[in-house]
């Protein structure tokens, strides 16, 4: 029977476990694909602890983790067309992507382009998506100056190269050790440490910043807020309830397979790189959760699944 990685109830690493589960069959709208990559998350651990969006139903558990995969059409649900088994597709599965197979809706799946590896159509559903649709909400004119906290994660990663590249100044905050990295997307590196990081972020931009998309939320959050005056230039992909309280907003993600495409077309464009810089197989899923989990992993990890 195909495996899956699942958590068993909300908790901690101790409630994850590995799981066998019947073959899926495609339902109307679906199409069943064998994953060759899944994009690992700080949304999946963080799903684990039974942190959700207000209004998100509970999940039936066992729960596979996994929000993004990239992969080989095996089935085609009743009544879909425009794809065929054996499109490599790349998209947001429902029930979980850590898994030999998923379910891919076709209105969040897309053709994989030519020259793009699983490995990296694997990051783009969640953190390059995330990160396009936060920019296209902000909609900031070329010259603007975007902070953005977590610049070193997947997400952030991607939101740095996408601003610059429509033209937006970038101060990132991230840890010391990922000044090189952050400075090598085209931002501004500004230490995360807590303690005096409004004072850092005003020295990077003495002009002040248009905008802030927050990764991080928390306190961090409500530090960085003061940092902007129109509050509709206050986004935050990591804290949709304490935003609002601030007056921002969370990144309102768009979920269609035309995102997906603008997303794949940015990267072999050359305007976007995924940064995949940890592969595990899947029978090292654990090890690849901690690696997100524990906050300190340079780009995007991804588990790879054997064809």
């Amino acid at each position: 029977m195909p495996k899956a990685y699942a958590y068993t109830r909300n908790g901690g690493p101790e409630t994850e476990a590995f799981i066998e589960r019947d073959r899926q069959r495609p339902g109307p709208g679906q199409l069943l694909v064998a994953v060759r990559a899944a994009g690992v998350n700080p949304v999946d651990w963080k799903l684990r602890q039974g942190l959700r969006r207000p209004g998100s139903p509970e999940p039936e558990l066992p729960a596979v983790f996994g929000s993004e995969v990239a992969g080989v059409v095996a089935e085609l649900g009743p009544g879909v067309t425009g794809f065929a088994v054996g499109d490599a597709v790349f998209g947001n599965p429902v029930g979980g992507g850590y898994a030999e197979y998923a379910l891919l809706p076709v209105t969040v799946a897309a053709r994989i382009p030519r020259g793009l590896a699983f490995t990296d159509a694997a990051t783009l559903p969640v953190a390059g998506a995330t990160a396009y649709d936060a920019l296209r909400q902000l909609d900031l004119p070329a010259g603007a100056a975007l902070l953005v906290t977590g610049a070193g994660g997947g997400v952030g990663v991607a939101a740095a190269q996408l601003a610059r590249a429509f033209g937006v100044r970038v101060v990132g905050t991230a840890s010391e050790s990922k000044k090189e990295f952050v400075e090598s997307l085209g931002a501004v590196h500004v230490s995360s440490a807590a303690e005096g990081l409004a004072e850092r972020v005003r020295a990077a931009a003495p002009d002040g910043v248009d905008a802030v998309l927050d990764l991080v939320g928390g306190e961090v959050l409500e530090t960085v807020a003061a940092l902007v005056e129109d509050r509709t230039k206050l986004l935050s992909a990591a804290d949709p309830v304490g935003v609002p309280r601030l007056g921002g907003s969370p990144v309102r993600r768009a979920r269609t397979a035309a995102v997906l495409d603008e997303v794949a077309r940015l990267v072999t464009s050359g305007a976007l790189r995924p940064f995949v810089t940890r592969t595990f197989p899947l029978e090292r899923a654990p090890e690849a959760l901690r690696a997100v989990e524990d906050g300190h992993v340079r780009g995007k990890v991804v588990i790879e699944v054997a064809a």
